[in-house]
């Protein structure tokens, strides 16, 4: 049994799914694959489901009745994954945007660097990101900038989703204690795991923006982050 496996969540990810899902099982690592599907009216569950029949060893399908959002999803795929032995437990998003080639990257450092969560970072080395509006990176930048300085963490990409974990950093966070649901969760993830002081690194990724399907960003999305960090912030004074 592989010792690493890739958690993507998805809601109308049936034009990108199966492609994401083959390239990462052709990587040099053996990674395997789960996918946590928000019942996707586009059918991208029963694509999964298909596609898991000649791979049952390493595709599987948690499928949710709701939508609910990332970070419900993300919890439910780390839980799967913790009950599941697995050693090493990687975020992605599922439109191409991370580029599958990456995970290998991150894995060495996890493994041979020895660190216990591996960032891959838009900002760490200028901003690289592609095809994105300028709105939409000035957002993600100041998101990031903000959460440096509300959390404190010396992390240039606090609100990236590809990321991977030694599994005693998720065992120690305490996945039921997690407050937020949207890009937040992603910086609350690894607040908890700075104060608890395990060994973070990121290395520089290139991100590009979604060729197919449609972006999960809102308002609402927005505002969690905004004034949801101050509140983590505040609550962590009490919760050492």
């Amino acid at each position: 049994m592989s010792k690493a496996i890739v958690i993507v969540p998805t809601y109308n990810e049936a034009d990108n799914i199966i492609n994401i899902i083959e390239r990462v099982l052709l990587l040099s690592v053996d990674f395997n694959i789960l996918v946590v599907d928000d019942n996707s009216p586009d059918n991208t569950g029963q694509l999964v489901s298909k596609l898991a029949i000649n791979n049952s060893e390493r595709v599987f399908l948690l499928s949710r009745n709701n939508k609910e959002g990332l970070g419900k999803a993300y919890t439910e795929g780390f839980i799967w994954a913790l009950d599941n032995q697995y050693e090493y437990i990687f975020e992605m998003d599922a439109d191409f945007s991370h580029d599958p080639n990456d995970l290998v990257r991150i894995y060495n450092e996890l493994c041979i660097s020895n660190f216990d969560l591996v960032i891959g970072s838009r900002y760490i080395d200028g901003i690289n990101v592609v095809n994105w509006p300028l709105s939409r990176i000035i957002l993600s930048y100041f998101a990031s900038f903000y959460s440096r300085i509300i959390t404190g963490m010396p992390v240039k990409d606090a609100t990236s989703g590809f990321v991977g974990y030694r599994a005693k950093v998720l065992k120690e966070i305490n996945l039921d204690s997690i407050m937020f649901n949207g890009y937040a969760f992603q910086i609350e993830l690894k607040f908890k795991a700075y104060k608890k002081k395990f060994k973070i690194q990121e290395i520089p990724i290139i991100f590009k923006d979604r060729v197919h399907g449609e972006s999960k960003m809102n308002g609402n999305i927005i505002f969690e982050a905004i004034f949801g960090l101050i509140l983590m912030r505040f609550k962590s004074f009490f919760n050492k």
